[in-house]
């Protein structure tokens, strides 16, 4: 399987999903949307995770380079190619289907309990009822009509949801590590202000003993993305629509 991530600010940790894909003998390509998004690239593409970062998606104005990239997702996710994203990834997937994003109530940064929902999916159906995984947004978004909620935590009333077999969304981060996080905690120490959802530096890193049952959690949801079906591509599936928002 030939894996494509974006990656969206240079000191995020793909070792969690790079270590995985290596051990399976699948094909992990990390590039940089600012830097530019080829369309050649989507054809080779199996699966597309879409990862984190500090902008917003609705920021396009400050980050113009948003809109090749979502011009790109949305035609992965038409074709049928198997989307995952997280966190802006995730709004960003939400945005496209017509769900919008906005910031949410409270700002949710740490280690905080999800929930899964009675919908099932096949891709989280290793993952336990409830769990602790870390979090570091301020925007949430509206389901996409068509969608299914997947998980919910107390500050977001969206932690994941699916769209067809072949899309995925999460606000949660099972893939980040302890280094990550440290330099997080350096470079935005001023998000963590006073708040119900916002644990101080040093509670952070009191849950860094989590990281390891996150990455096997993050490990079960790859290798049934990977064992899943391939989606619809090139659109040919005859009994299936996929409406993206322009």
């Amino acid at each position: 399987m030939n894996i494509l991530a974006f990656r969206h600010f240079d000191f995020d940790d793909d070792h969690a999903f790079a270590a995985w894909a290596a051990g399976e003998g699948h094909v992990w390509t990390v590039r940089d949307p600012s830097q530019g998004v080829d369309g050649d690239w989507l054809p080779d593409t199996d699966l597309l995770i879409i990862l984190g970062g500090p902008m917003s998606v609705y920021q396009e104005s400050d980050h113009p380079w948003l809109i090749e990239e979502k011009a790109f997702v949305r035609q992965a996710m038409a074709r049928g190619t198997k989307v995952l994203g997280i966190c802006l990834g995730a709004q960003m997937v939400a945005e496209l289907l017509g769900g919008e994003v906005y910031r949410n109530g409270q700002k949710e940064i740490g280690w905080h309990e999800v929930k899964r929902t009675a919908e099932n999916h096949p891709w989280l159906a290793d993952l336990p009822e409830s769990f602790y995984s870390f979090q570091w947004h301020g925007d949430t978004f509206r389901l996409p009509e068509g969608a299914k909620l997947l998980a919910c935590s107390e500050a977001c009333a969206i932690q994941a949801f699916s769209y067809g077999d072949h899309v995925m969304g999460v606000q949660f981060h099972l893939e980040t590590s302890p280094a990550c996080i440290d330099t997080m905690l350096e470079k935005w120490r001023g998000e963590l202000t006073d708040g119900p959802y916002i644990q101080s530096a040093e509670q952070i890193r009191g849950g860094y003993g989590r990281s390891g049952a996150s990455w096997e959690m993050l490990r079960g949801i790859l290798s049934r993305i990977g064992s899943s079906p391939a989606g619809l591509q090139g659109g040919c599936a005859a009994d299936r629509t996929i409406e993206i928002s322009l």
